[in-house]
């Protein structure tokens, strides 16, 4: 008997989000890799960045074919660790890795754009302006995803982009929208790095620099549904003190990303809880009076769906810097893979979502291993 014929029926649609990070998303397919082993495959997937790229390769892929897709991207191997280099010693492995990911781009992922060479001022136009092309991943996307699968795929996908111009944000969704490698793209087009990318005409950057955790999206869903969220956090929203100017420079950047994931939390509990406060109320109102056309109204504002929402957050690496997010070294991509899948499977064998609940309750927050 499998795991998943063991477990109690899941309460809800099962949806994945996933922040931008990075290198650090390899912690969000080792996510992937718990659920899948586990049974529980997404029905709708979010995300922002590497983690709408994340998302196109599990959402525009059958079950089968998700964990060898992402393991292909990733290039990641279960296979020994290799062997320490010789500048290891002297702590130089690591950032002689970073220094050439910065001069010569990720192979299969992004290149220097020969554009920046006409210098910052040259008018180059917004989708020329970066440092990096980001043509590699446009052919990586098309190989690893089927031809038209982000149209036609049965999960549910939903990717982050802002508005070059207007500023604001935007969720593409394939249940309103045909989505494509175009979109993917716009989602990870992270300035001045990457280029803009046009969608009906419009210039699109990552939706990171805006809103860099997704979950939004599924508290503004209509209709909202019982679901159970994982939501999958790759910056950290604590940490020491800084003392020096480089680390100064680390902890900006994970309070910048981590985008107040629990105050938005804090924020769709208070409000769930509100809409079931107006349902509850709704029964008490006389049964003719109920189809007052301002009573029902009223009654429109309530909801009675419960959302499990599981907090993933991916661990501190001993050493690691403010350059974090372009740490795509064998050892980096490994260590936070196998910590997302670890973190995860502990998670679902605990199956918070199984305990009772407040009746009152909208969204419930369950946090995964402490950091």
């Amino acid at each position: 008997m499998t795991a998943a014929s063991k477990r109690k029926p899941l309460p809800g649609q099962v949806v994945l989000v996933l922040q931008g990070g990075g290198a650090l998303g390899a912690y969000q397919a080792g996510v992937y890799q718990a659920m899948h082993e586990s049974g529980i495959e997404p029905d709708w997937v979010i995300g922002t960045s590497i983690g709408a790229i994340n998302a196109a390769l599990i959402a525009g892929n059958p079950p089968g074919q998700r964990l060898d897709r992402l393991r292909k991207f990733w290039k990641f191997s279960d296979g020994p660790a290799p062997a320490v280099g010789p500048l290891a010693w002297l702590g130089m492995d690591s950032s002689l890795a970073m220094m050439n990911t910065v001069m010569r781009g990720i192979p299969n992922f992004f290149e220097p754009n020969p554009a920046a060479l006409f210098g910052t001022h040259a008018d180059v136009g917004v989708e020329a302006a970066s440092y990096y092309s980001m043509a590699p991943l446009r052919e990586s996307l098309t190989s690893l995803i089927g031809s038209g699968q982000l149209g036609q795929c049965s999960t549910r996908l939903t990717v982050g982009a802002v508005n070059a111009r207007s500023g604001e944000m935007r969720y593409f969704d394939s249940r309103h929208e045909t989505l494509s490698t175009d979109h993917v793209l716009a989602s990870g087009a992270l300035p001045p790095a990457f280029p803009a990318v046009r969608i009906e005409g419009e210039p699109y950057w990552d939706g990171g620099i805006y809103s860099n955790t997704p979950i939004e999206a599924v508290f503004d869903d209509h209709p909202r549904r019982d679901s159970l969220i994982f939501a999958v956090d790759v910056w950290q929203p604590d940490g020491p003190e800084p003392q020096s100017i480089w680390q100064v420079m680390g902890r900006q950047k994970d309070i910048q990303y981590a985008s107040r994931t629990q105050s938005h939390l804090a924020r769709q509990e208070q409000i769930q809880r509100l809409r079931r406060v107006i349902r509850e109320m709704e029964k008490h109102v006389p049964a003719g009076q109920r189809s007052d056309p301002e009573v029902r109204e009223l009654a429109t504002y309530g909801c009675g769906a419960t959302m499990h929402v599981l907090r993933l957050l991916a661990p501190r690496l001993e050493g690691e810097s403010q350059a974090k997010d372009i740490d795509f070294t064998v050892a980096g991509v490994r260590t936070r893979w196998q910590a997302g899948y670890k973190d995860t499977l502990a998670m679902i064998e605990r199956a918070p979502w199984e305990a009772p609940v407040d009746l009152i309750a909208g969204v419930v927050e369950h946090l995964g291993a402490k950091r």
